[in-house]
């Protein structure tokens, strides 16, 4: 360079003057360039270097996602905890109406029963809808799905209205609640042979309330079994659970206890049988146990809404990090 530098300022005459003088700036500028660039990025170097690793710039590219703090983790598995034990007792109802339906032989059988009418058909479709809430709630809490958590929170929310209609209904429609409970029973009643689970009811109903038949224990001659024109040993007779004494020396059940009830008097019949209905009975029973079961709602709809409140506490820690991605 030093070289071509005592080249360039020898006199050639005016020409050669006026051609070193243009030549010199630019001499000048091509040996200063790249001495000013690599000073430049030096420093930029050490500047960057001298800095702390905790204060230099990630760039806009790769944030940082926030850690949920514990409160928020406890809020989570709590969440998960709580539909899982949803989920089992859902998959417990569903087990006990696939259970009752079998062994009715409603799913088979050379002749079933009819589905549409089985009470063991409430506590399938209970379960499969508990199960598949849970199920969704306990997905979303475990892997952070807002879209599964979202399917949880509307689902809980429409049973909760389903259930506040169904009692505003009942309350609107209390004076006509009697004659739907006679209806019920009347049901009830007729098919007491036919099925099982029916009986097990029927049977309890009036064991429990010490109660027999609708209105009186004369409503059984209206079943086909119980009837006097009946053929066998039913005929003019009432089901053992009207009984006054339902077992035999106080340890073995009596079935043949209200054999021939039908047969007497209302005097003679009152030392076998209860002769009062049900209707009644239970109409007070219900009356009496009102406080219980708005209890029992409320704290359905409690639960109902803290498994909502857990469920949008974790749909708003996983917000930020969705809206980040």
């Amino acid at each position: 360079m030093a070289l071509s530098g005592a080249w360039l300022s020898r006199p050639r005459g005016a020409a050669g003057g006026g051609e070193s003088s243009r030549l010199l700036p630019q001499a000048s500028r091509l040996v200063e360039l790249p001495y000013s660039s690599s000073d430049d990025d030096d420093s930029s170097l050490a500047g960057d270097t001298d800095l702390p690793v905790a204060e230099r710039d990630p760039g806009p590219w790769c944030p940082v996602p926030t850690k949920p703090g514990t409160f928020s983790q406890c809020v989570r598995y709590l969440a998960f905890l709580w539909n899982l034990l949803f989920l089992l007792l859902g998959l417990l109802a569903l087990a006990v109406g696939v259970w009752g339906l079998l062994a009715k032989g409603s799913l088979g059988g050379e002749r079933p029963a009819p589905l549409g009418s089985d009470p063991m058909l409430l506590f399938v479709l209970a379960g499969l809808g508990a199960g598949t809430v849970s199920l969704a709630g306990c997905l979303g809490a475990l892997r952070s799905s807002p879209c599964l958590l979202r399917f949880f929170v509307g689902s809980v929310l429409a049973f909760v209205g389903l259930e506040v209609l169904g009692g505003l209904l009942l309350l609107a429609a209390r004076h006509r609640l009697r004659d739907a409970l006679r209806d019920t029973l009347l049901l009830c009643l007729l098919r007491y042979q036919e099925e099982p689970d029916l009986r097990f009811l029927v049977d309890e109903v009036q064991r429990s309330l010490r109660c027999c038949g609708l209105g009186s224990y004369r409503d059984w001659e209206t079943n086909p079994y119980f009837n006097c024109s009946a053929p066998g040993v039913q005929a003019c007779s009432v089901p053992a659970s009207c009984c006054l004494d339902p077992w035999q020396n106080g340890t073995v059940a009596n079935a043949q206890c209200a054999f021939g009830a039908l047969r007497l008097g209302d005097v003679a019949a009152s030392s076998v049988v209860h002769l009062g209905g049900c209707v009644a009975q239970l109409s007070v029973w219900l009356r009496g146990q009102a406080g219980g079961i708005v209890a029992g709602a409320a704290v359905l709809v409690l639960v109902e809404a803290a498994g909502v409140l857990m469920a949008l506490k974790v749909l708003r820690d996983i917000a930020p990090v969705g809206a980040r991605d």
